[in-house]
């Protein structure tokens, strides 16, 4: 499997470098017969909207290929499996990966995974982030009330889309998007500018 940490410095100062923020970096899927690619998955964000323009996940995804092909050509084989590289904005339901995050989105619905458990040997919360003090996570769980839990116990977090999440998230920004149409079903959709 893929070393992960060598993965994201490869990556991080290719991510810095266009002005980015790194969100996570994820390796998954089986190639063990040979006939199954994985995946790289980047995500990444601008510090200043917390999403990424499809141009910036194509720039984005230009330069870590490179960068990952320069390393191999001259012998630095980073990843051995057969994989395909993803690029891509964290979205509104976005992943609790870092401590920023966490402390960012207090008072809004998650849902999240322990190594170990809480509660009565639950491994799995959902609920309100409540707060953050230090590395210590403070959650209001639907089922047993506050639970606390170390950050360096998340296997896995995501923020829940709700009405509050969507009110709260900065507006997306439609850069190159030219009309709006109207369909023969009355449901609005952007359609992108044509060169003429």
């Amino acid at each position: 499997m893929a070393n992960i940490a060598r993965i994201i410095e490869i990556v991080e100062p290719e991510v810095k470098a266009m002005g980015f923020d790194l969100v996570r970096v994820r390796f998954f899927g089986r190639s063990d017969f040979g006939d199954e690619e994985c995946t790289l998955q980047i995500m990444a964000e601008r510090p200043e909207t917390g999403q990424l323009l499809m141009d910036d996940c194509v720039v984005l995804s230009h330069r870590i290929s490179d960068k990952i092909d320069a390393l191999e050509e001259a012998g630095d084989v980073v990843i051995h499996e057969v994989y395909r590289l993803e690029v891509s904005s964290p979205g509104i339901d976005r992943p609790l990966t870092r401590l920023k995050d966490w402390v960012e989105w207090v008072g809004h619905e998650a849902r999240v995974t322990l190594i170990n458990p809480v509660d009565t040997n639950r491994k799995t919360v959902h609920g309100i982030l409540a707060g953050v003090e230090e590395d210590i996570i403070l959650f209001d769980d639907k089922k047993s009330g506050r639970v606390t839990f170390p950050l360096a116990d998340v296997q896995s977090g995501k923020l829940v889309l709700t009405d509050r999440l969507i009110a709260a998230t900065k507006p997306i920004d439609i850069k190159g998007v030219d009309d709006i149409v109207e369909d023969a079903d009355d449901e609005t959709e952007l359609t992108e500018a044509q060169e003429d």
